[in-house]
């Protein structure tokens, strides 16, 4: 159905941001529809069967119709272009639609709890008719086809509210799926457990909503980008013959289409300005044009003819490693002195590493110590964002 009314409905556009809030708005009106069907049919089944968890996970799709409309503003809003405000754009917008849905999963979690508890003291005659039960067998699959087309078109256009709208999906059918068993357990033994299912139900809502919400406040609070961009930054750049080496990556997302990135190229110092300058233009413009992203490069000359200082560097690199295998070194330069001589250079450590900026400096200048014993650490400590 998706693929037919994505025929019918979404143009094809070479522009990437148009087609791809033009599939979000799509699904996520074909997910009211649906929605608010199933609402109607499991009100209905709650009723002729006084199944207070049937009428419980009716509610529960008629929150998820408009967990869906939280998902339609989101991405109307996502696609409105930058403004004096708002020069970053609103695609972050996204992030908080995809908060909204998983808040609605964890207050109807918490209502079905208390519902379902009431009906463990306060039990009521459930009549598990074949109908009620057929019915609730057709919103399964209903709701299992909501999973698949969220999940892969969620992924196709990277949105992290349509992923939690099909984590959503998930737990609706597995909620339905347990009043389905229960019915079945009550007609051929007469032992109603409907409240206890409805207490199951709602703990497996609960812990899929406190998930789904993590998910989407750590693009907001800002988390490590996503490696496979890294990798094709770093060898976009790096296939530079001006390049030789890159570091200080910093990625920002304002939002799935909206990256900007920062780095540092190290190049020749002894090599003409203006020329580097053009090559570093051109980069910038092969990383827009390539992948979408806006980047500005700050150029880091290098001594790349001395023989001596190449050789130290290298020395230096691998002995970092001793404190971190994953620490790096950049910006290095040897400043030679009649009594000693001065190591420049910025450490680059992870943050797994459990030591303080004190503790770095203090064992960085011991492990050169050992090595050379008239050579002095000037130190500047940074952490990895990538």
């Amino acid at each position: 159905m998706i693929s037919l009314l994505k025929k019918l409905f979404v143009k094809d556009t070479s522009d990437e941001a148009k087609s791809r809030r033009a599939l979000g708005v799509l699904c996520s009106s074909v997910g009211i529809f649906l929605n608010i069907v199933l609402f109607g049919i499991k009100y209905f089944a709650g009723i002729i069967s006084s199944s207070i968890a049937i009428t419980a996970d009716a509610f529960n799709n008629l929150s998820d119709a408009g967990s869906s409309f939280i998902s339609l503003i989101g991405f109307k809003f996502a696609g409105m272009k930058p403004d004096t405000k708002h020069p970053f754009g609103h695609g972050r917008i996204e992030y908080l639609s995809g908060l909204g849905i998983s808040i609605a999963i964890i207050v109807v979690a918490f209502e079905l709890f208390t519902t379902s508890l009431d009906k463990i003291f306060n039990p009521q005659e459930m009549d598990s008719s074949l109908l009620a039960m057929g019915i609730l067998v057709i919103s399964i699959c209903i709701k299992m086809y909501m999973f698949f087309y969220n999940r892969s078109i969620g992924k196709k256009i990277n949105s992290a509210g349509m992923k939690a709208t099909a984590m959503d999906c998930v737990t609706d059918s597995v909620a339905t799926l347990v009043v389905l068993l229960s019915m079945v357990f009550t007609r051929f033994t007469g032992i109603n457990i409907d409240g206890y299912c409805g207490i199951l139900v709602s703990l497996f809502i609960f812990y899929a909503g406190i998930n789904s919400a993590k998910e989407t406040i750590a693009p907001l609070l800002g988390t490590k980008p996503d490696e496979e961009l890294v990798e094709k930054v770093y060898s976009l750049v790096m296939s530079y013959d001006k390049v030789h080496g890159i570091h200080d990556m910093v990625v920002h997302d304002y939002g799935p289409g909206r990256q900007l990135i920062s780095l540092h190229a190290e190049v020749d110092g002894t090599e003409d300005i203006y020329e580097i300058h053009d090559v570093i233009d051109t980069i910038e413009k092969d990383l827009y044009e390539k992948l979408s992203v806006e980047t500005t490069i700050h150029m880091d000359p290098i001594d790349i003819h001395n023989e001596s200082t190449r050789k130290t560097r290298d020395e230096v690199a691998l002995l970092i490693t001793k404190l971190h295998k994953e620490a790096t070194i950049h910006d290095f330069r040897m400043v030679p002195g009649t009594t000693h001589t001065n190591l420049i250079f910025d450490v680059v450590v992870p943050f797994e590493l459990k030591m303080n900026d004190d503790e770095i400096m203090e064992k960085v200048q011991s492990i050169v110590k050992e090595r050379w014993e008239n050579y002095f650490v000037v130190l500047t400590i940074d952490r990895s964002y990538v």
